[in-house]
């Protein structure tokens, strides 16, 4: 236990060392050149693989988590008032299949869920998949998040081909951030309404204590709130005041009640991450440890879980470590990996048009 303090409190230390933001209303400074810690990223878990595909003509696309090929021990929790899912039903711990064989993350609104079926395509060329006697039948659940309204053109979404190519590109290399997969049409801060928002994108963390338990989270961060350095307290990107220039803090204008009227539409923005752990651990408990991660959303997003989001998180258990599996550790470092990769994603993300990102910028112009 005293293993598992040291290495929490070593990660918020280096977490809280990576941003220089001045205080809530203060302008939009970039990070001071110390990246938010990753750890390796999602693929820090051995066995699991990445891939991701960007469209071209508009920032859309998916990102695709392969499990090993005898699948990973699966649930979810989904606390978003507006979600787009595919096969959440089956992840429920009463339900008889227990592992899947892949998750796939997408842009593109409900279009985007089509992305699954091109990873459904790949793995059944593999012959990956539940074993139903005649043949393998791929497993994928999947979510989406809205960004249609991002760079115009809005009949370009990802489809099949792209959950296809994404799963083909899949590798157990580091895991590409910012404006990548379902990443690259995310954004932050439409409180403020339009005009007032700021680019976020893909981020992954992971936390590896000494006895060879590892943690990781990857997440695509299209929220409605702001995304919030949990160990600061400050926002690192989200809603601008109207002239562009300052960090209008979605927390003060909702205590101020200035946002009596919401500026987010039920369905067009959400946050949709995987946490993916080493341990060894049942159905029931790969949901409790999902569960446990939406509260990384709640410490890094504020506010989280709106009617306007559709926040979802998807848990895996590879099963691959020997040592003893405790819930409760693993849940509370998965909350913290999740935490980390939702700043990482505002840090790694880039400025497209309309959208600034703290990285890109010394201030907010």
């Amino acid at each position: 236990m005293k293993s598992i303090v040291l290495a929490r409190a070593a990660g918020a230390a280096l977490l809280a060392a990576a941003f220089v933001v001045g205080a809530p209303g203060a302008p939009v400074h970039a990070a001071a050149g110390v990246e938010p810690p990753s750890g390796g990223g999602l693929t820090a878990v051995a066995g699991i693989k990445v891939g991701s595909v960007t469209l071209t003509g508009r920032p859309t696309g998916c990102t695709v988590i392969l499990a090993p090929p005898d699948g990973a021990v699966a649930g979810v929790d989904q606390r978003g008032g507006a979600p787009g899912t595919r096969e959440l039903g089956l992840l429920n711990p009463i339900n008889t299949v227990q592992r899947v064989n892949a998750i796939v993350l997408s842009g593109g609104s409900a279009f985007g869920l089509d992305a699954a079926t091109g990873t459904m395509k790949w793995l059944d060329e593999h012959h990956i998949g539940y074993d139903v006697g005649i043949t393998h039948v791929p497993i994928v659940p999947s979510a989406i998040l809205f960004d249609l309204n991002v760079g115009g053109k809005p009949s370009i979404r990802p489809t099949a081909d792209c959950g296809y190519k994404a799963a083909e590109a899949a590798t157990s290399g580091p895991v590409q951030e910012g404006n990548v997969g379902a990443g690259a049409g995310a954004t932050v801060g439409k409180l403020g309404g339009p005009g007032r928002a700021m680019k976020a994108g893909l981020g992954s963390a992971a936390i590896t204590l000494p006895d060879g338990l590892v943690v990781a989270a990857i997440v695509a961060v299209n929220a409605v709130g702001d995304i919030i350095d949990p160990t600061t307290g400050q926002v690192v990107a989200g809603v601008r005041t109207p002239d562009g220039l300052h960090l209008a803090d979605a927390r003060k204008l909702i205590l101020s009640g200035a946002l009596m009227r919401p500026r987010g539409r039920s369905g067009e923005n959400t946050t949709i991450g995987v946490v993916v752990t080493n341990a060894k651990l049942t159905k029931d408990e790969v949901t409790k440890m999902a569960q446990m991660t939406s509260d990384g959303y709640g410490r890094a997003i504020s506010p989280a879980h709106t009617p306007a989001d559709g926040d979802t998180v998807f848990g895996l258990a590879t099963g691959t470590w020997d040592g003893p599996a405790n819930v409760l550790v693993v849940g509370a470092l998965a909350a913290d990996a999740m935490a980390r990769a939702i700043v990482r994603a505002a840090y790694e993300a880039r400025s497209i048009p309309g959208y600034p990102a703290m990285r890109d910028l010394g201030k907010v112009r």
